[in-house]
């Protein structure tokens, strides 16, 4: 009994680290402005601050990925539904509720790690 648990825990805990892939091992987030609200974004869907979405220069529409705050390891997932400019620092654009996820609205920006999520491309 305890060797098939052990099995089931071990096969598990591989499932979940391979639905990732790391894109990013350091990067940049920052989070929108609230005058974006109700806004259209590049993908045609309008912008909520209360969703779970992001801005990102190359990923298609639709892609989730995993943005993990490198300074306490808190993470959420995100689907691309917006693009960025192709200037400034940050690589990523988190809506208000994804940057309260990962407790970074008080310092504006955060050290990330971005991973896309397998199978999210549509």
């Amino acid at each position: 009994m305890k060797k098939l648990l052990f099995i089931c825990v071990l096969f598990s805990a591989i499932s979940i680290n391979s639905q990732t892939k790391v894109l990013c091992e350091k990067a940049l987030a920052s989070y929108y402005a609230n005058k974006f609200e109700g806004r259209k974004c590049s993908s045609g869907q309008i912008f909520r601050q209360d969703g779970l979405t992001a801005a990102h220069r190359t990923l298609k529409f639709g892609t989730r990925v995993k943005i993990t705050n490198l300074k306490n390891d808190s993470c959420v997932v995100v689907v691309i539904n917006d693009r960025m400019p192709n200037y400034g620092k940050c690589e990523i654009d988190l809506t208000l509720r994804a940057a309260k996820q990962l407790n970074f609205v008080k310092q504006g920006i955060a050290k990330v790690k971005i991973e896309l999520v397998k199978d999210s491309v549509p």
